[in-house]
């Protein structure tokens, strides 16, 4: 069974949710470990603007590996 679109949306979302709040609360508790010391607000920042770049990167990936399967792929036009 296919996943509908608006359900794609929904888990796309939940995932940029949960990978914002993950890298929160990682800064949180290993920030300290290497002697980094941030307050909750400039964790909040770089939690967002680590999510950010991870969406930019997983778009760029998603296009790559489009563009690969599309031209590795066999050619619907049955015409010659």
């Amino acid at each position: 069974m296919k996943q509908s679109r608006a359900m794609s949306l929904v888990e796309s979302v939940a995932n940029v949710i949960v990978g914002y709040g993950v890298a929160v609360v990682t800064q949180i508790l290993l920030f300290p470990i290497f002697g980094l010391h941030t307050t909750l607000t400039q964790n909040l920042k770089m939690g967002a603007v680590f999510t950010v770049v991870s969406i930019a990167r997983s778009y760029v990936l998603r296009r790559l590996f489009e563009a690969m399967r599309t031209k590795n792929s066999p050619s619907l036009d049955n015409s010659g």
